[in-house]
Order: structure tokens, then sequence, then C-alpha cells
């Protein structure tokens, strides 16, 4: 599944549908919305772009890496502190490219997909300064 969607998802479910045949490893990643001083989130997307950017990473990942499966889930929209912002549920027959694909996938988001938030916080609202492609170096 690859998806950018504002409900939130179910990773038990995502996780029992990566355990396949010839797995040996499962990487998940849950990037939640932590307290530092923040009330809640706000993230936005340029949806078409960035659904297309999320499969490109999917399928680049997959291929670089020998992935047997691989789920990403971007939510948008306004989440509260402790909620899921990204998922990301990877499977390899071994846990160097299962590991290694989650953190390429996780930094090419990052770096790659038109997703912005802003932090809504006590002392006022402000948008967190994304990476663009050049800062990777």
């Amino acid at each position: 599944m690859i998806s950018i969607q504002r409900e939130d998802v179910d990773i038990g479910r995502l996780i029992h549908h990566a355990k396949q045949r010839g797995v040996g490893a499962l990487v998940v990643f849950d990037g939640i919305v932590r307290d530092d001083d923040i009330l809640e989130l706000e993230l936005e997307a340029y949806q078409d772009i960035a659904q297309k950017e999320l499969e490109q990473i999917a399928h680049d990942a997959r291929e670089r890496f020998h992935l047997l499966s691989v789920d990403i889930i971007h939510r948008i929209g306004r989440l509260s502190v402790g909620e899921n912002i990204l998922i990301i549920i990877v499977s390899a027959g071994h846990r160097k490219e299962a590991y290694e694909g989650s953190r390429f996938i996780l930094e090419s988001i990052k770096s790659k997909v038109p997703i912005w938030k802003k932090e809504l916080c006590r002392n006022g609202d402000r948008w967190v300064p994304g990476k663009r492609p050049s800062d990777t170096g």
C-alpha cells in the first residue's frame, strides 16, 4: 500500500500482510507527532505529485535493496500529539536489506516528496522548513 491519506492505518494488518514466503526481516518505521511544545501538526501535500513520488521511491527501494514488500502511508490533515504521521513497512530476505531499504525510503521522502508541515504551538504557528533535493548532498 502506497498512500497519502487523512485516516490512520492498522499497522498490525500491514505487518501481517508483509510476512510472506521468503521474508527473513521486516522493518517498521512509525513517525509520530512528538510533544515538542506542539499542540498539533497540520500536513499538506501536492497529492498527485506526492503520490507519484512515493510510488517511484517504493519502486527504487524494491529494486535497489531486493525488498519483497513496501508499504508507505503518509498522513495529511491536522494531527495531534501521539498520532501516526508516516508509516513505512518493508520486508526482505535479510535484515541488512530491510534496514537499508527503510532508511533509503525515509530519506528519499524527506528530500523529494512535496509534503509540508505546520506546527501549531502555544505561542503561534510555524511552517517547518523542508529539505530541498540539493540539501541531501
